[in-house]
Order: C-alpha cells, then structure tokens, then sequence
C-alpha cells in the first residue's frame, strides 16, 4: 500500500485552470464544491484507508458514513487535479442550465447513490466469482460521480459528438467509450466505480431517479438560477434562451485541454502517480 503524497503540483495546475476561467464565470454551486474537494484533501477528515468504500466496510462492518466521505476524498494532488478540472467544464454547463439548488440536490443524490450501486455490483461480482477480493477492493474518489453527470450532460446535447482521444464519438455512446477506454489504459482506476456512475446518470437521465427526485423535494417547474437566467426544469429537452456568456466553445477548449493534459501526461514518464479520472482502488487496498 502507498502512503498518500500531498504534492503541490496538481493543486497549483487546479489553482491556474480556475483562474483561466476566471472565478466569476463559476456558479457557485460548482465553486463550493470545487472548494470541498481541496479542503478535504489539505485537511481530510480521516487517512484514505478510513474512508474509503468497500463491501466490507460498509456492509460488513456497518460503516456507512464511507458512502458520504469516500467521493470527496482523493488519492494525491494528481488524482484531485483530474477529477476536479473535469467537474469543472460539467459543472459549468449542468449548473447553468439546471439552476444552482437542483444541481446541487443532483450531486447530493449522485454522491451517496453512485457509492451504493458500486456496492451492490462489487457484492454480486462476490456472489457470481465466490472471489472475496471483489467485497475488500476499496474505492475513493469523485470520477464515479464525474460519470453519471457525464451521462445526464449528453442526454441534454444527445445530437453531438465529442472527441475521446482524437476519435469523434456520438454523445450518447461517449461514456461507454470513455469506461472502456479508461480501464485499458489506466488499469488502476476502478471499472465497477466508473460504471456504477453511468448507470447512477442513466436511471436519472432516462429512468426514475428524476421523476423519484423531483417528487421527493416537491420541485414545481421552471426555476431561476445563477446569473439571472431562465433555468428550465431538469426535464426540459430544449436551450436556455441565452447560453452561459464565457461561450460553450470556451467550456470545450477546456475540455479538449484536459484531454491533452492526460494524453501529455502519459508520454512523461511521471512516476508513482495515480492515472486520471481516479475512483482508486486495489485489491490490496488503496495504493
């Protein structure tokens, strides 16, 4: 196992993209949640093995605050740096368009409920196998969650297409791409996390986790949001009248960055850093 390293170069590399941007053209929703991640990691609330979420943690052993610490908690500065600068450009388009309470309830929901499918998929690989090491694979991290908004993004943009290393791919097929893309070059990143967050986004986007939400906190059409414009209800297929004004071509230069970044990152030869999109885990534990 590896102890965790704080390093500072991925939260100085953070620090820059977010002033690139400029602070003023984050919602905040998305800010303050950008702001939780770097303070649990400077300061977390317990060492990763503590709070981290695995079958026998949280099942066996009764642990279930690991449903709510684990997605907030990362790795090292790396790990956070990836999976906080790809939140970012997701963060941007679905709080705009959303509206800053919604967002924020979703990734409430998306946080706790990406933790219980990992759960549930790693106790039935256990079942399945009868290979106990599926139950004690230990995951931390926010990628699970990064997936299922992933998924809910393309369901509003279902006729485009994005670039997934250099290759055009319909939206509503990228996740998948990107799941099965990620497992093969970046083997120590978890495929059952990163599914549990697809599957977390399509019972949203396409199943009855909206329609569950939306009942439970009694939402009644369209809201207003941050920086004054219409936000139509998360069920509304069609664009906002007016778009976020640092220009959806600005939130892609940005996206297609951090792809380069990563592809970069491969051919430098860094070493003992975790790969990209990091809902970590081993069969050993986190290393």
């Amino acid at each position: 196992m590896r102890n965790r390293q704080r390093g500072s170069l991925g939260l100085m590399l953070l620090a820059s993209q977010l002033f690139q941007v400029g602070l003023d053209n984050i919602p905040p929703v998305t800010l303050a949640v950008l702001g939780l991640n770097v303070y649990l990691y400077l300061f977390p609330a317990a060492p990763l093995m503590q709070v981290c979420v695995s079958v026998q943690q949280a099942y066996w052993l009764k642990d279930w605050r690991r449903l709510l610490l684990s997605p907030l908690h990362h790795a090292d500065d790396w790990h956070l740096y990836f999976n906080m600068v790809s939140f970012l450009w997701k963060g941007i388009k679905l709080e705009r368009r959303l509206g800053g309470a919604w967002f924020a309830y979703m990734l409430s929901v998306f946080s706790l409920f990406t933790g219980v499918v990992y759960l549930l998929l790693e106790a039935a690989l256990t079942e399945l196998t009868e290979d106990q090491s599926y139950s004690m694979t230990c995951a931390v991290g926010f990628s699970g969650v990064l997936f299922a908004l992933k998924v809910v993004n393309n369901h509003y943009h279902t006729g485009g297409m994005t670039y997934i290393s250099g290759i055009p791919v319909a939206n509503q097929y990228a996740s998948w791409v990107e799941l099965v893309l990620i497992h093969i070059t970046a083997p120590g990143t978890s495929f059952i996390g990163h599914l549990a967050g697809i599957l977390i986004g399509l019972l949203y986007s396409a199943g009855p986790l909206k329609a569950v939400m939306k009942k439970c906190a009694g939402y009644g059409g369209a809201r207003r949001g941050y920086s004054g414009y219409h936000q139509y209800a998360p069920d509304h297929t069609a664009y906002p009248t007016r778009s976020y004004t640092g220009g959806l071509r600005e939130e892609e230069q940005l996206e297609a960055a951090i792809r380069n970044s990563l592809n970069d990152r491969g051919q430098t030869g860094h070493r003992g850093n975790p790969p990209p999109y990091g809902f970590r885990h081993s069969g050993e534990g986190i290393r």
